[in-house]
């Protein structure tokens, strides 16, 4: 398997896409971040004090998404028309699930990852004082696809 990002002498580049077609993209992705159940309780009833952990999660993996390029060297900004950050409280900790869209020569599935991997950090950060067992797992990309040339 040839890879795109790599030149003749083995050096990343970043891929040309500009003869690509602009095409309907989208990708969801999902992690989870373990904790105790004295955590999860605190979380739950919104009792740490750096306030919101769910709320602040949300938009950090929002913000994530949209800052993927500045975050990942060789990434494409692309223009991005939606991402969606959800926090559900599970048994044993939050999961997190992503879905980002957009209009782009290029995937979105990194914006998808960042997303749920800013949103873990965030509510690791978040809770980090009160438990230091916490582990970020599981981080995938669930699906992609694109569809209609533009």
């Amino acid at each position: 398997m040839e890879l795109s990002n790599v030149d003749e002498r083995g050096h990343a580049r970043m891929v040309d896409v500009s003869g690509k077609p602009r095409v309907t993209r989208a990708a969801r992705a999902r992690g989870t971040i373990r904790m105790s159940d004295e955590t999860l309780k605190l979380v739950r009833e919104n009792a740490l004090g750096k306030g919101d952990v769910l709320a602040t999660a949300r938009i950090a993996g929002i913000t994530g998404g949209k800052r993927t390029s500045d975050l990942i060297p060789l990434c494409h900004n692309i223009e991005i028309d939606q991402i969606e950050v959800n926090l559900e409280l599970v048994e044993g900790g939050v999961a997190v699930e992503a879905q980002a869209v957009c209009t782009g020569k290029t995937g979105i599935e990194m914006e998808a990852l960042t997303a749920v991997s800013l949103a873990c950090l965030t509510v690791y950060d978040m809770c980090k004082a009160v438990d230091e067992d916490m582990r970020i797992e599981g981080i995938h990309l669930v699906e992609k696809s694109k569809n209609r040339v533009v």
